[in-house]
């Protein structure tokens, strides 16, 4: 039988176990605050900007 040469870090072997929930699990969503539109959690909405109640990405800035 096949044995390893050497032994994998808990890093390396994190990361290999991590592509299969990335994989099988879909993301998960919360619904803005202020606009109502679903965003990734933990971050600033795409739409319009905020997290947690205030404006952190000027958006009308930008456009």
């Amino acid at each position: 039988m096949a044995n390893p040469k050497a032994k994998m870090s808990k890093s390396r072997r994190d990361k290999r176990r991590a592509q299969f929930n990335a994989r099988t699990k879909p993301a998960t969503t919360v619904l803005c605050a202020n606009c109502g539109e679903p965003t990734l959690p933990h971050r600033a909405c795409r739409h319009c900007g905020h997290y947690r109640g205030r404006c952190v990405v000027n958006k009308l800035a930008k456009s």
